[in-house]
C-alpha cells in the first residue's frame, strides 16, 4: 500500500501583488515564478523529494520525510527571497489525489488565496515514522515512443507541442479518475506520476487508454521507496529497461 505525503504551496495574495499598485510586466511575473519553482524544487529535492510547478503560483510536493520544520525552512526561505511569501498545507493518505483534497481543504479553511490577510500559514500532520514503509511513494515516469522520430524531426515546434500536450492531459485525466493518482508534465516529452498502489496491467490499461483515445504511444518505468526521490530515480532506470528491450511497462521491483 502506498502513503503518499503531499504537501500544496501556494503563494500568498498573488492575483491582488501582481496588479499593484499597477499591473506588473508578465515578463517579470513569469521569471519570478520560475525561480521560485527551481528554488522550492531544489529546497524539497535536497531533502529526497519532488515538486512540481502546477500552475507555478501552487506548487505539488511529494514530502515523504519531510517534518514540520523542514516545512517551515522552506517557507522562511521563500519569504527571504522573494517578495511574496507562500502558505503551506500537508496532506497524507494512499490515494494521492486524496492527501492533495486533504491539503487543498485545510488551506481553503485558512483563507483565500487572494485573502490579504492570509500569511505563511502551516497546516496539516506529517506522516508519523512509524507509520512509514519501504513501499510509501510509487513514482511512474512515462515518456513518449519515438517521440524525436514523430514529432520533434518531421513537425513545426508548436505542433510538436500540441501532440505531446495532448497525451500529457488525457494521460493526466485517466490517471486522476481511474487511479487516484497526479501526473506532471516535466519537460521534453516527460510526464511524471505520483500513483496509488498500482499494478503492472493498471499501467497497461493506462497506456492504451491514451493511444485509443489522443493516438499517442507511451512506456513507463515505476519505482517505489521509502521517499521519492529513490523511487523516481529507480523508476528513471527502469524507463532506461523499456527503450533497451522494447517493453511498454517496467516495474523496479
Amino acid at each position: 500500500m502506498t502513503n503518499t505525503q503531499i504537501t500544496l504551496i501556494q503563494i500568498d495574495n498573488y492575483g491582488p501583488w501582481t496588479t499593484t499598485p499597477e499591473p506588473r510586466r508578465e515578463v517579470d511575473l513569469q521569471t519570478l515564478q520560475s525561480r521560485l519553482y527551481a528554488d522550492i524544487s531544489q529546497l524539497v529535492g535536497n531533502r529526497e523529494g519532488y515538486a512540481f510547478f502546477a500552475r507555478f503560483d501552487n506548487l505539488v510536493t511529494v514530502t515523504n520525510g519531510l517534518d514540520r520544520n523542514a516545512h517551515r525552512l522552506i517557507q522562511n526561505s521563500v519569504a527571504n527571497r522573494y517578495p511574496v511569501t507562500a502558505s503551506v498545507s500537508i496532506g497524507v493518505d494512499s490515494q494521492p489525489i486524496t492527501a492533495l483534497g486533504t491539503a487543498s481543504r485545510q488551506l481553503q479553511a485558512a483563507g483565500s488565496a487572494q485573502d490579504s490577510e492570509r500569511r505563511e500559514i502551516l497546516t496539516g500532520e506529517t506522516l508519523p515514522g512509524t507509520d512509514r514503509a519501504d513501499e510509501d511513494v510509487q513514482i511512474a515516469h512515462f515518456d513518449v515512443n519515438d517521440a524525436t522520430k514523430k514529432y520533434t524531426d518531421e513537425l513545426n515546434e508548436f505542433d510538436t507541442f500540441i501532440n505531446i500536450e495532448q497525451g500529457y492531459a488525457e494521460l493526466m485525466r485517466h490517471m486522476r479518475h481511474a487511479h487516484d493518482s497526479l501526473s506532471f508534465f516535466v519537460g521534453g516529452d516527460n510526464v511524471i506520476a505520483v500513483c496509488s498502489a498500482m499494478d503492472e496491467s493498471d499501467y497497461h490499461e493506462a497506456i492504451r487508454h491514451v493511444r485509443d483515445v489522443v493516438d499517442v504511444d507511451l512506456k513507463v518505468g515505476v519505482g517505489r521507496a521509502r521517499m521519492a526521490q529513490r523511487a523516481g530515480m529507480d523508476a528513471k532506470h527502469a524507463l532506461e529497461d523499456c527503450r533497451e528491450n522494447g517493453s511498454l511497462v517496467e516495474l523496479a521491483w
